[in-house]
């Protein structure tokens, strides 16, 4: 995996995206774009990190891959800054409630006109309309309207937290991005630019289609821990072994559960048919205590090689080190810290992890300098307290 190219490569190379400066997924989102190959600006604030969190800057790995330029946009002279980038740019990601970059006076209406080609990303929690489009909240927040929520965990358990991976990142940032290409390809036949409403309450709520057609027709049942992939079912599940960890069997398909069976040492004429719900408590049971005869990796090697669709629980430790992972370079190092590499891959079109997470305003002069601004005029803003 390419780092620290000087040649942004990838299959977004020669876009230009400003990004205003927020937490989440919006940032998310920009990381994506400039993995690809993306020239990213961020506009940070001048007095402080936009994450508040207790850590090096190298480790806040979402902020990769761009530039930082940090503005005061509380000041006339930084929003004129931020306009004359804007200008020159394709995309713009913003992560603020619904009503902030218009009292900054960077609403649509301003930056189209600047740039009528502009794709106006904007990324909120519960969207630009609709009675709670002004409310805070997060990612379990919006989850929690969508049905996903309820429907994670098991029967007889509270509905179970993705992490912040469900609203945030998959419904969140990735349908921002995938919008803003939209957009972006859009305006190349019309020539307009146009706003991308993307709401982690709606991508979140998309997520859901193949299970809401399944409720539709009476599969799916609304009571959580019943379903075939919630957790119901036996052979969609996870297991404690001997040494104290799990196991994972995605044995959905008859000749996976065949040969589940068959490393178990279960016989299939002792246990109620696969696909009998009623059953599935008994066969679950039989699973458990199977499992519990052996340790993790002593299944490992067992499953090893079978049509089980078996895998080890790992670790945020051992994942790096699982041979698959490594054999496609899904861990890469960027100054010192292993992350996640850039997906997905390209025949041709490289990515690749351009640069670090910046500090703030460690490009300023740098991106003023690119966009027009003369040394007298950057001494001006900084005189001004404009920019840092």
């Amino acid at each position: 995996m390419n780092i620290h190219s000087k040649a942004r490569g990838g299959p977004l190379a020669g876009m230009k995206v400003v990004e205003v400066g927020g937490v989440g997924p919006a940032p998310f989102c920009a990381m994506l774009l400039a993995d690809m190959g993306a020239d990213v600006i961020r506009i940070d604030r001048v007095d402080a990190s936009e994450s508040g969190l207790p850590v090096e800057r190298r480790f806040e790995t979402i902020f990769r891959g761009r530039r930082s330029i940090a503005l005061d946009l509380k000041q006339r002279e930084a929003v004129e800054v931020a306009k004359h980038l804007i200008a020159q740019c394709d995309v713009l990601v913003e992560g603020f409630r619904p009503g902030v970059m218009e009292r900054l006076g960077l609403g649509p209406e301003v930056c189209l006109e600047l740039n009528p080609r502009l794709a106006y990303g904007r990324m909120t929690g519960w969207g630009q309309s609709g009675p709670l489009a002004a409310a805070p909240g997060h990612d379990i927040n919006y989850l929690a309207l969508t049905g996903a929520l309820h429907a994670i965990g098991t029967r007889d358990g509270a509905p179970a937290i993705p992490l912040n991976l469900v609203a945030d990142f998959g419904g969140g940032a990735l349908y921002l991005a995938f919008g803003i290409l939209c957009a972006v390809l859009e305006a190349r036949s019309s020539g307009q630019g146009q706003v991308v409403d993307a709401a982690m309450v709606d991508g979140a709520t998309s997520l859901m289609t193949m299970v809401y057609g399944l409720y539709a027709s009476g599969y799916w049942t609304d009571e959580r821990g019943s379903n075939r992939l919630d957790s119901g079912a036996p052979f969609y599940n996870v297991y404690k072994t001997k040494d104290k960890r799990y196991v994972a069997i995605g044995a959905n398909e008859p000749r996976f559960y065949r040969a589940t069976l068959r490393i178990l040492e279960l016989d299939e004429s002792h246990l109620p048919d696969q696909h009998d719900r009623a059953g599935w408590p008994a066969i679950k049971e039989a699973f458990a205590r199977a499992f519990e005869r052996k340790t993790r990796d002593e299944w490992g090697t067992l499953f090893a090689g079978t049509d089980a669709c078996f895998s080890p629980v790992l670790s945020l430790a051992e994942a790096a080190l699982h041979p698959q992972q490594k054999a496609r370079g899904n861990f890469v190092e960027c100054d010192g810290v292993l992350q996640p590499a850039p997906a997905p891959r390209f025949s041709r079109s490289s990515s690749a992890i351009q640069r670090p997470p910046p500090e703030i305003g460690e490009h300023t002069d740098e991106v003023l300098k690119e966009f027009g601004f003369d040394d007298a005029e950057v001494r001006s803003l900084r005189k001004a307290r404009a920019v840092n």
